[in-house]
């Protein structure tokens, strides 16, 4: 993993902390939507992600998201490594094998991973 996703993932984070610490739950999930779409093929930060969604799902009191969000940290886990739908968002409201389009500043960043 390049610090160029290292440093953008934890931007990522970090901008969903500061939403959640503000109350703005819609914005904490999308920064963190943005954290997958940047973490999924590196365990540890996939993982991270879905944690990071389960505590907003838990704190909307979504069953739907926290159901999906324990079962997607299971499937980060195992699968990362071996499959992922790029740039699939990670969230509940999705099928967790759609890819799904990557905004162009996030594929920069991960296009820059690859080199």
């Amino acid at each position: 993993m390049t610090p160029t996703i290292a440093q953008a993932f934890a931007n990522e984070w970090l901008a969903a902390k500061s939403a959640r610490q503000a109350g703005d739950l819609d914005r904490a999930f999308a920064h963190l939507e943005r954290a997958h779409v940047l973490g999924q093929r590196h365990t540890r930060l996939h993982v991270r992600s879905h944690v990071g969604m389960l505590g907003v799902a838990w704190q909307r009191r979504d069953v739907r998201e926290i159901v999906g969000q324990l079962t997607r940290i299971v499937a980060a886990a195992a699968f990362s490594r071996i499959w992922v739908p790029e740039g699939n968002t990670g969230g509940a409201n999705v099928s967790a094998t759609q890819p799904m389009a990557i905004s162009d500043d996030l594929r920069a960043i991960l296009d820059a991973d690859r080199r």
